[in-house]
């Protein structure tokens, strides 16, 4: 105890200006989070209402609302994850667990991190281009969709390759040693046991699509529309899936109009909403890596 007081008295200056340095960039860091989100929700907050939620902003009406912003978001978090989930843990499975070492799996890496690393703008160019205008698309949320889908593979594809380098070698050993194929070791052992790693790049991957506005201003377009009521219950498959083909804009890209159009406000309100939104997705991605330890 004596030689811990000793050491702790004989601390050179720089370690008590490292030591310093780092907490105050800590507090920094905590102080500019506790600003950024208290400014937001004090110029946005007093304009969350139920009919904020349930209605459209409207200029003929004089209405504003994210009633039709939220369906577009959830569309495309759905269309989104539904394109590159499969293509992503089927990408991950191979480079892991089929591939090698080769140079094509080398090349592949180097793409991925390439791609994790363009500009989203850039993704809407692209997107605009071969979604929109060749495949004939035009400003939809299915071109949003798919272009996002390209945007979160690298995140998908690398969260997923470091949960399955996480599992065990033992689990693959044992497996194998009772006479398993290699596709029964992948589907009943490491894709269960990697779970959690591979639900928290979903997880990420949704707070992206969430925050993207730049690629989805050149895809997806920025309708407000709500999906034509349907006269019965048969006709509601029909209009929802109908909707994928039209124009909608996001959460991200209402924000970005409202400011362009001076509507501060209702910009912060939406701001309230996203940030809202990210705090969920980082408290899910906390409690799927606590239960992953």
């Amino acid at each position: 105890m004596r030689a811990g007081s000793l050491y702790r008295g004989r601390r050179r200056p720089g370690e008590v200006f490292l030591g310093a340095a780092v907490y105050g960039a800590a507090y920094f860091a905590v102080f500019l989070l506790l600003g950024i989100v208290g400014y937001v929700f004090f110029r946005g907050f007093r304009g969350l209402s139920i009919r904020f939620f349930l209605s459209v902003t409207s200029s003929l009406k004089g209405t504003a609302g994210i009633a039709g912003n939220m369906v577009n978001t959830v569309y495309l978090i759905l269309l989104t994850l539904a394109g590159a989930v499969p293509v992503g843990v089927g990408a991950a499975v191979w480079l892991n667990e089929y591939a090698g070492n080769g140079i094509l799996v080398r090349l592949l890496e180097f793409t991925l991190d390439t791609l994790a690393g363009i500009p989203s703008v850039i993704f809407g160019l692209f997107g605009m281009v071969l979604f929109g205008e060749v495949m004939g698309l035009g400003y939809s949320l299915l071109s949003g969709a798919l272009t996002l889908a390209w945007m979160v593979l690298p995140l998908i594809v690398k969260n997923t390759r470091a949960a399955l380098r996480a599992v065990p070698e033992s689990y693959r050993q044992g497996a194998l040693g009772m006479g398993a194929g290699k596709w029964d070791l992948v589907r009943t052992i490491l894709l269960p046991s990697a779970g959690n790693g591979i639900l928290t790049g979903i997880i990420l991957s949704v707070g992206r699509i969430t925050g993207e506005s730049a690629a989805l201003i050149f895809t997806a377009g920025s309708a407000r529309i709500l999906p034509r009521p349907a006269a019965g219950i048969r006709d509601w498959p029909a209009r929802l899936g109908g909707k994928i083909l039209e124009s909608g804009g996001s959460l991200a890209v209402e924000l970005y109009l409202q400011m362009q159009n001076g509507e501060y406000d209702t910009a912060f309100s939406i701001g309230c909403v996203l940030v809202f939104m990210v705090f969920l997705t980082n408290f899910l991605v906390k409690q799927v890596c606590g239960s992953e330890g």
